[in-house]
């Protein structure tokens, strides 16, 4: 029986649109498999850039002003457009408390 692939991307809530990476090292051009771990599905996500391990991947495009969303829940206001599968952080994801 073959091994079970492991994901590189965990998704939350199916709200979610990022992902977290959990995986050293993945490149830009990876066919990532993504899960959702709130009901156990699955989907392909093509990663645009390399991301570094804790950081978060678009699951749709982004644009500037919308809301970035992980467990479900506001966690941010995208400060530039981010296309899926590219990387958000600090540099196009700022917090709304201030």
């Amino acid at each position: 029986m073959p091994d079970k692939e492991a994901p590189q991307l965990l998704v939350h809530s199916v709200k979610d649109n990022v992902g977290v990476v959990v995986v050293e090292g993945l490149k830009a051009g990876t066919d990532a498999l993504c899960v959702v771990t709130e009901n156990d599905s699955s989907f392909r996500l093509t990663v645009k850039v390399d991301v570094p391990i804790g950081h978060k991947v678009a699951l749709v495009d982004l644009k500037q002003g919308d809301t970035a969303v992980k467990y479900g829940e506001d966690i941010g206001r995208i400060v530039a457009p981010v296309e899926k599968g590219g990387h958000v952080h600090v540099h196009n994801l700022k917090t709304k408390r201030w």
